[in-house]
């Protein structure tokens, strides 16, 4: 296919959508994932000799997206974000019953809430299945450094939804914030 224009336009059209819903659950903006968008077809055509076709080909796409906007955030955010102390990040209880009452759409809305670094990991974690020592190496950080991003990004995104969807949780429901050294 590389250098048939014809072939890639039609695969462009027919995985579109689906890479450009990837791209936009690791980036901060359209713009952003447009451009990691492009740069993952790029990618995809460039490499269709290295693609297996023992395995499915959704799955090969979705690798080279997450990893292509991996890749950019390394590139145009890493060194740029400001630390969070471990006072500011929520630790609620939480009741999962609840997340079944907001629709996947909400919730994908409510993770752009959180820090692009949390985000991050808490999306290779729960949406694409990785596990830490994978994120770890994805991102060139810490193990221990991947797990406490993921707990960070799981408390704010609780803390998000209390927010965003105070009816539904009881009366008697609260809010503890980290402190110190607690777990």
């Amino acid at each position: 296919m590389a250098g048939n224009n014809q072939a890639q336009r039609l695969l462009y059209k027919q995985y579109f959508g689906y890479s450009k819903s990837i791209c936009l659950r690791y980036t901060s903006t359209t713009e952003e994932a447009e451009e990691v968008l492009n740069e993952g077809f790029l990618k995809v055509f460039n490499n269709l000799d290295k693609y297996d076709s023992a395995h499915p080909f959704k799955a090969w796409l979705r690798t080279i997206m997450v990893n292509t906007a991996i890749s950019y955030y390394r590139k145009h955010k890493k060194h740029s974000e400001d630390m969070v102390s471990l006072e500011d990040a929520p630790y609620p209880r939480f009741d999962d019953d609840i997340v079944g009452q907001i629709t996947a759409e909400e919730i994908l809305q409510l993770i752009q809430g959180i820090k692009p670094v949390y985000k991050n990991v808490f999306l290779l974690y729960v949406v694409d299945g990785y596990n830490h020592r994978e994120i770890a190496d994805i991102l060139e950080i810490n193990e221990a450094t991947v797990r406490s991003h993921y707990v960070r990004a799981r408390a704010r995104l609780q803390h998000l939804i209390k927010q965003n969807y105070p009816h539904l949780f009881p009366s008697d429901w609260g809010v503890k914030t980290f402190k110190g050294n607690e777990n």
